[in-house]
């Protein structure tokens, strides 16, 4: 299992903090990163949710969120008034918190998975929400007395964070580029061409090809993670390969549900230790682009998706980095000037994608934060127009998170059908075995 930590390079963090009280004083996003800059003005946000063997109320519930911020200080950053780095006064924690008593749990957490636009409806206001239902009548059938969830504008949270802190471990990000390991000029200047040209296509794109604003879904799914690993290691594919074939085989099969008959193309992301320093000072991950070759044979069609992955990921991935990154920064600038351009029209383009696939590391709960915690554990992301599907991995269970156009969360329900269908096939002996899948 490749390994993940909140570790980071060398920075003077006293400087850093005495640049930041000066700084956020003029601009509440002034110490964003371009790429969290970009989720900013997207509004893009993210969940976390989990049902409870413990009762919580209104103060447990900031006692909560004491713990969290005292572990990810990056959730003190980014709105008026902010003061990076230092506890949030009890006006603000009554503020962003909430507790209901409901008679039941049933429909937690789908009745609750929302775009979370609200939390940025009040910019004095920390970036990210704590909310809890608890039962009137104590324990249910499972033992479940209370259902939490959090939301966060995807800036200030990404999923290895989630992990982290389902584990009671420090989040917090620190400088996530390594500036020994270099990047050459000719690559730097590739990347810049490249994002030059790519943020003039992208805004004429997006003024002109921009679909209408469509009803979207959420939905979760929750699966026993044993039965998926015997099903890989049965096909003879990486476990990583066997969720995202499973998924896009599921929402996408039919002609009609994909951008191009040959082929499912997908965002996905994955973590990299090889940073280097074109690396966001920000966030762990990287994105890649893949197209899996469509196959209406399943069994055909994961090994197609596993070959795929390999090849990508066998090639250098510094490359796409530098131009994602290059593209972020450029349209951080063009905003400043030309604000109009980036409205409603422009955040709902999400070019010629399919679907995006994230798959977060393992959440594993450990340590006072998350003692209270029973699995499954829920956890996704929603970007405008982008279908996602988030997968997180515990002890027992993966869940994946759906949020996506309407039309295709009604697919969501083929894919346990599908699983038990493979399940049924006299397979035979895999050419090679199943390794443990790759956090990403």
């Amino acid at each position: 299992m490749k390994s993940f930590s909140s570790s980071s390079f060398a920075s003077n963090h006293a400087e850093a903090l005495d640049l930041a009280f000066a700084a956020v004083q003029k601009n509440p996003q002034a110490l964003f990163t371009n790429f969290q800059w970009f989720l900013f003005a997207g509004k893009d946000t993210i969940f976390f949710t989990a049902f409870s063997k413990e009762k919580f109320d209104k103060t447990k519930l900031k006692e909560l969120v004491a713990q969290v911020v005292g572990l990810a200080p990056q959730l003190t950053h980014g709105f008026i008034g902010a003061r990076p780095g230092h506890p949030f006064t009890d006006a603000q924690l009554d503020a962003i918190t909430s507790v209901e008593m409901v008679d039941s749990l049933d429909g937690y957490p789908d009745k609750w998975l929302s775009k979370s636009a609200d939390i940025f409806d009040h910019p004095d206001l920390p970036l990210f929400r704590f909310m809890a239902a608890t039962l009137k009548g104590g324990p249910d059938a499972e033992g479940r007395v209370s259902v939490i969830q959090v939301r966060a504008a995807h800036c200030v949270l990404e999923g290895s964070d989630s992990a982290l802190l389902s584990r009671s471990q420090s989040a917090n990000h620190g400088i996530q580029s390594n500036k020994a390991n270099k990047v050459s000029f000719g690559a730097r200047f590739k990347g810049a061409l490249q994002a030059a040209i790519g943020v003039s296509l992208h805004l004429f794109f997006a003024h002109v090809m921009s679909p209408p604003d469509k009803p979207w879904g959420f939905k979760t799914l929750a699966l026993r993670r044993d039965r998926l690993r015997s099903l890989a290691n049965r096909l003879g594919v990486r476990q990583r390969s066997l969720y995202f074939a499973l998924v896009t085989h599921a929402l996408h099969s039919e002609t009609d549900r994909r951008l191009n008959a040959e082929v499912i193309t997908a965002a996905y992301t994955m973590l990299d230790t090889r940073r280097t320093e074109a690396d966001d000072d920000f966030f762990r991950v990287r994105a890649l682009m893949a197209k899996f070759p469509y196959r209406s044979d399943f069994v055909e069609y994961a090994h197609a998706v596993d070959d795929a992955l390999s090849e990508i990921e066998n090639k250098d991935i510094t490359s796409f980095q530098v131009q994602m990154l290059a593209l972020f920064a450029m349209h951080r600038k063009l905003h400043r000037a030309f604000r109009f351009l980036y409205g409603p029209r422009f955040w709902r383009f999400s070019g010629r994608t399919d679907t995006v696939l994230t798959l977060v590391p393992p959440h594993r709960t450990f340590g006072p934060v998350t003692d209270w915690m029973v699995e499954p554990i829920y956890c996704g992301a929603y970007h405008s127009a982008s279908n996602i599907a988030t997968f997180c991995p515990g002890r027992d269970y993966m869940t994946v998170n759906f949020t996506m156009e309407e039309r295709n969360i009604e697919m969501v329900d083929r894919i346990e059908p599908l699983i038990a269908a493979v399940e049924a096939m006299d397979l035979p002996a895999p050419k090679r075995s199943a390794p443990e899948v790759a956090e990403a």
